[in-house]
């Protein structure tokens, strides 16, 4: 029988990829999708920094709202898992535009929407066009990446947080004059996201063509049972926690401007700012998430952006409107400084599977923060909107379960140990054969 071989962790990653060293950064493609990631999440964002518009317009009450909110996000959580499972098993250069086709469409749609099951079929089609764009996009951003894996991403979610941050004030310059007809602008906005997607896709269908194939179905059959039982855990931790930081966002970004009106009496118009200032300072947050965790740690960094916030949160609903502007900041930043860091977190749970991943942080537990939503709407009907603030800022004290999560020194420990396994197989496969 002949004798496996091993080497280093570092040196068994690069040869079942057939490269011996680690390929460079391409950052114009990681600006490209960023860029792309912007264009989708303004589009997105906007359904519900238009809540006050559709209630207005359509005499909706909160709970119908919630139930906007919820089409959204059930419909871009569900497909994501799938599309990421189907794209890691075939991957699919032009997914990316024929997404944001759908989510052109849907915004289309709802320019023209006059009942409220024809804006529940269109939101329905963004949600499909954000499902098919997110584990794709995740997966470019992952390809270009080269060495800096932790940048790439931090590049990647930055452009969908800032797309976000838009949203509030194109509800504010766009949709509060031109009501649900202001719709028609964001056909434009994805026409351009589709150009950007066709160039990436170019690239992207090359770079599988001059990829290797990749062994990886060994090591999913050698990792022993106890080991698979304990990342079972710690993902379904993970997607928890996510879903806490998603509620709490939807509650932000779907309520707080009622709560603004209703408590301090100021207008839509003006409370846009005040989401426009969370949303702004998140996407800051995301992007120093990124070297912050290279530096101290990834799972100290998620759990310091939820405990480090609650404080904070706690506060909010308690202030004058001029200490609202200061926490909004201090809590978007803190908050959502974890956002591209639990995807990367994740991605090293399950290596190679990067769109499975993608779709389960950033389709799976955003679509329970929808569903957050629908309750959180009921609530607002029967409690009022102050005291459903005052109960969502406990949110992020559900934080202190980051300790449940794996270390990252015991997830690198991992990842080193299952690609000693792969090479091991792979070696003597190969000497066998011979």
């Amino acid at each position: 029988m002949a004798s496996i071989t091993t080497t280093s962790p570092k040196q068994s990653s690069n040869s079942i990829q057939g490269t011996g060293d680690i390929k460079p950064t391409v950052y114009r493609i990681l600006f490209a999708i960023s860029l792309v990631h912007l264009l989708n999440d303004s589009i997105q964002s906007v359904i519900p920094a238009i809540f006050p518009i559709l209630k207005s317009q359509m005499g909706l009450s909160y709970t119908q709202v919630g139930w906007v909110q919820f089409a959204i996000n059930f419909t871009a959580s569900i497909m994501q898992p799938v599309v990421g499972l189907y794209t890691d098993r075939k991957p699919s250069p032009y997914m990316l535009p024929i997404g944001m086709t759908s989510t052109l469409m849907g915004m289309l749609l709802l320019a023209f929407a006059h009942s409220y099951w024809v804006v529940l079929l269109s939101v329905c089609l963004v949600g499909l066009g954000s499902a098919a764009f997110h584990p794709e996009g995740s997966r470019v951003s992952h390809m270009a990446a080269g060495g800096r894996k932790g940048l790439a991403q931090s590049i990647f979610q930055v452009g969908g947080n800032a797309g976000q941050s838009l949203a509030p004030m194109m509800t504010k310059w766009i949709f509060i004059p031109l009501g649900l007809f202001g719709s028609i602008w964001f056909t434009g906005v994805a026409a351009v996201a589709i150009a950007v997607q066709l160039y990436i896709a170019r690239w992207y269908k090359v770079v599988l063509q001059d990829a290797p194939v990749k062994a990886k179905s060994i090591v999913q059959r050698t990792v022993n049972p106890q080991r698979r039982k304990q990342i079972r855990f710690a993902i379904c931790m993970l997607i928890f926690l996510v879903f806490v930081r998603s509620w709490y966002g939807a509650a932000m970004s779907g309520y707080f401007a009622f709560f603004l009106k209703d408590t301090y009496g100021i207008t839509i118009d003006r409370a846009q700012d005040f989401i426009f200032l969370f949303l702004a300072a998140g996407a800051v947050g995301t992007f120093l998430g990124g070297p912050l965790a290279d530096r101290f740690g990834r799972r100290n960094l998620i759990f310091f952006s939820m405990l480090g916030s609650a404080p904070f949160a706690l506060l909010l609903p308690h202030v004058s409107i001029a200490w609202a502007y200061v926490l909004l900041v201090i809590i978007g930043i803190i908050l959502l400084s974890s956002f591209s860091v639990t995807v990367v977190y994740a991605q090293m749970l399950f290596p190679g599977k990067v769109g499975t991943v993608s779709g389960l942080i950033t389709g799976l537990a955003f679509g329970m923060g929808g569903i957050g939503s629908v309750v959180l709407g009921n609530l607002c009907d029967t409690l009022g909107t102050a005291r459903v603030m005052e109960l969502c800022a406990f949110l992020p004290l559900f934080g202190i379960l980051t300790f449940l999560l794996p270390s990252d020194r015991k997830l690198k420990e991992w990842t080193e140990e299952s690609s000693l396994i792969l090479f091991a197989l792979f070696s003597y496969c190969k000497k066998t054969l011979k």
